[in-house]
């Protein structure tokens, strides 16, 4: 299938605007879809994916030079399948008014009544990072499509492949007022942002997640930022080493570690770091006995986040720390076709390496020292709230006191990623990795109204509330004060 053609700059910032106009005017005309037309526009979701899984998997494969199609497979294809599966099956459950507490109760009694609705929020605009591009625009549609909401989409600049024929499969599979897709480059993305939708949703780097906020600022459009950070993993001193150090380097080699989740740094006690050494590099190897031309292992998306890679590990070793570059086959990585990188152990990096001072996204990992467990919670408070946090061990009050004592968008504890993948956890960062979340029930709840709607009683005991006040009312008001 052709990649669908871009059109100019000017030209897509056009039908950006007269594409909002329409889904808008469609929206309010129409009015909120029916349960079965939502069922309806996730039931093609599902359908245009497993139908089309084989030539998504090439068109990523295309965007990165080399990209694993079983991990492509797993993260993109079952990843987009299973968020629109989980609301197809929910949706009417999710839609029902909630009850809500009467007060006083004795209105209650006389036929009052407290509800939440949930009513769609218009027009979603939604804004995608190259590193998982299937699983970031779908999982974000099916919350969108179940909360009633159209679509319109933004795909990144750096996977032109996949957004071009994302756009060409929506096109087929939707009317244009339903979802519609604009590809481009920053020029457009910045144009779609400052549009006035209903809610825009970005998943991004934090610099640009601040310039996306000021953008929707402007027309107070509310936000759902999807951003980053250096997600930390704590080892703790009762931890498995060798279960640990295979844990925490899948989580690292996981496309080739471009993923806004994966593990930034790892703090571990000083006298495990050398086991971690030993072990990190065993584990590396029983994944990945070679890495040059390995179809599990995929490659760095530009030429540019790969100098960018090497750049940090080149100004780390200038300052000091050791490299560990874990190369099993013994692989001559200075030619080879596509960006692939080995897993880089950065060992006792400090402050002031480029490496501990920006989010990383590539097979680069700190490792560093610490002395008692409360040290590691310092560490990680000294640096702006992560995305994710990871604790390895076995000791449930060191576990408890770093949930209690840090701040993360989300945790998992002895493993990586996997909060992330149950649909009933909300997904969101806090402070600069992020506001608002997705997910499951909670992408439907971000992407809807929650109208509060008060059914009055039809009895007069409400004129008690009304001039003149006497000694019954402030009789009643005493009540209200004691509670």
């Amino acid at each position: 299938m052709n990649m669908t053609a871009i059109p100019s700059t000017e030209a897509t910032k056009a039908r950006m605007q007269a594409t909002l106009h329409r889904q808008k005017a469609e929206q309010t005309r129409l009015g909120p879809p029916s349960l079965s037309l939502r069922r309806d526009r996730i039931a093609r979701a599902i359908s245009m994916v497993l139908t089309h899984k084989n030539e998504l998997l090439d068109a990523m494969n295309t965007d990165f030079g080399a990209r694993s199609r079983d991990m492509g497979m797993l993260y993109d294809i079952v990843g987009s399948v299973q968020p629109l599966r989980e609301a197809h099956k929910n949706v009417a459950k999710w839609m029902r008014p909630q009850r809500r507490k009467v007060s006083p109760p004795i209105l209650s009694l006389l036929g009052a009544r407290s509800t939440v609705r949930y009513q769609p929020k218009g027009v979603i605009g939604i804004v995608t990072s190259w590193n998982f591009p299937l699983q970031l625009m779908m999982d974000a549609a099916a919350a969108a499509f179940a909360a009633g909401n159209r679509v319109m989409l933004k795909p990144s600049e750096f996977t032109p492949a996949t957004g071009g024929l994302v756009a060409q499969l929506f096109d087929s599979h939707f009317d244009e007022d339903e979802i519609s897709t604009f590809l481009g480059g920053p020029d457009v993305a910045s144009a779609f942002t400052s549009l006035p939708f209903d809610h825009l949703i970005f998943t991004g780097s934090t610099n640009v997640g601040r310039h996306v906020m000021r953008a929707a600022a402007d027309n107070l459009t509310p936000v759902t930022l999807e951003l980053g950070g250096k997600s930390p993993v704590v080892v703790g001193r009762s931890a498995d080493i060798g279960k640990t150090a295979a844990r925490i380097m899948m989580g690292k080699m996981i496309n080739a570690g471009q993923v806004c989740v994966a593990p930034d740094y790892v703090l571990a006690p000083d006298d495990r770091v050398e086991p971690f050494i030993t072990a990190a590099t065993t584990a590396v190897a029983k994944m990945f006995p070679t890495l040059k031309d390995n179809p599990d292992y995929t490659s760095i998306i530009t030429q540019r986040h790969y100098e960018r890679l090497q750049m940090l590990t080149d100004d780390a070793r200038a300052k000091g720390a050791r490299i560990v570059e874990i190369n099993p086959a013994k692989e001559n990585f200075s030619q080879q076709q596509f960006r692939r990188m080995p897993p880089t152990l950065i060992v006792d990096a400090t402050d002031d390496m480029a490496v501990m001072q920006e989010e990383i996204f590539g097979p680069v990992l700190p490792i560093r020292r610490y002395g008692t467990f409360d040290d590691s919670i310092d560490m990680i408070n000294a640096r702006p709230r992560p995305l994710s946090l990871y604790y390895f061990g076995s000791d449930k009050a060191e576990s408890e006191k770093l949930l209690e004592r840090t701040h993360a968008g989300g945790v998992t504890i002895n493993d990586i990623f996997w909060h992330i993948a149950m649909p009933d956890l909300p997904f969101g960062g806090i402070g600069p990795s992020g506001m608002g979340a997705y997910h499951g029930h909670r992408g439907f709840v971000e992407f809807s109204h929650e109208k509060a709607v008060y059914h009055q009683t039809g009895s007069e005991i409400i004129a008690m509330f009304r001039p003149p006040y006497g000694p019954k009312y402030r009789k009643m008001i005493g009540g209200l004060l004691k509670g």
